[in-house]
């Protein structure tokens, strides 16, 4: 294959030297042509000087009920954290920690469990804190968990005191229905008249390749009857439970999102917080890790090298 350039003919395959020039010596153009047509050495840029992160802590439980006594609120998500430039070293071991969703009430007195948090290095996410009931005012955490009804203390979020905030706190409940449980992007909505409270948004990361919801809130139970049950915000939170054997659903495995609470009138419990998660990214053209822990799915996408953990483990550049 020959290229017409001005003044020249530049082909891809190899000069050899003209019987025009002196034996031995190649005009400036054939020589052009012979490096043009050699291979290239490739280079790689060894390992990784910074990465991103995407740190996401376990949900909070919701509340559970017995029968026709107690209100009940959900949990609120897992903390989110996330940014780019992180710096990392050569021959370095970092841990890898995903936090588990906290279990939900069983009893309206009963107090849900708080998630757990997730850590990449030095970056920690808080687990979101567990729902109210008629025994327990609600819990602080990455997000807050909502409270019960009047009286009862939604849960502040951002316990971290991170900046950016990592979650908000939960809704607030009244005499007839039980504020949503915070998300990582908006407070819990508060409850109003009969209708339960809705989970506060997640946040969108594209980390992994594709746009993704994390950290939302958990929905309230109905408490009268009525409805209807407060929904889970986007990004993983449970629903609330609706009529007899309404129990909360659990929020989304390795979302962070917070658990729903369960229907008043129902034997069901609350539902489980779900489990954390958490994803380091960086150009692909940087070489693989040196070794990591725990399994991670190691994928490449959008020219970045992604490694994601849904268990602990580590990771060494």
């Amino acid at each position: 294959m020959s290229t017409r350039y001005k003044g020249s003919l530049m082909s891809s395959t190899a000069a050899t030297n003209t019987s025009i020039a002196a034996p031995g010596i190649w005009r400036s153009n054939e020589v052009m042509q012979a490096i043009q047509a050699s291979a290239w050495p490739v280079y790689t840029l060894g390992p990784p000087t910074t990465v991103q992160y995407l740190v996401v802590a376990g949900g909070g439980g919701g509340a559970g009920s017995v029968g026709a006594g107690g209100r009940t609120a959900p949990g609120g998500a897992g903390g989110f954290r996330t940014a780019t430039g992180f710096s990392v070293s050569t021959g370095t071991s970092y841990t890898v920690t995903v936090g588990t969703g906290g279990a939900g009430g069983v009893g309206y007195m009963d107090f849900p469990g708080k998630g757990n948090n997730s850590v990449f290095s030095t970056i920690s996410a808080t687990g979101g804190g567990y729902g109210s009931n008629d025994g327990n005012n609600a819990g602080t955490g990455g997000s807050g968990g909502g409270s019960s009804y009047t009286g009862r203390t939604p849960g502040a979020g951002n316990q971290g005191g991170y900046s950016p905030v990592e979650g908000y706190a939960g809704g607030t409940g009244t005499n007839n229905s039980g504020g949503g449980g915070g998300g990582a992007g908006a407070v819990g909505s508060d409850g109003v008249g009969s209708g339960n409270g809705n989970g506060g948004v997640g946040v969108s990361s594209s980390i992994s390749g594709t746009a993704t919801y994390y950290a939302g809130g958990g929905g309230a139970g109905i408490w009268t009857g009525t409805g209807p049950a407060g929904t889970g915000g986007l990004g993983g939170g449970g629903n609330g439970g609706y009529g007899g054997t309404g129990g909360g659903t659990s929020g989304a495995a390795n979302t962070g999102g917070g658990g729903g609470s369960s229907a008043t009138s129902s034997l069901a419990g609350g539902g489980n917080g779900g489990s954390g998660i958490v994803i380091i990214s960086y150009p692909s053209s940087y070489n693989a890790a040196a070794s990591t822990t725990g399994s991670p799915t190691v994928t490449i996408a959008g020219g970045n090298r992604i490694y994601t953990w849904t268990g602990n483990g580590s990771i060494t550049f």
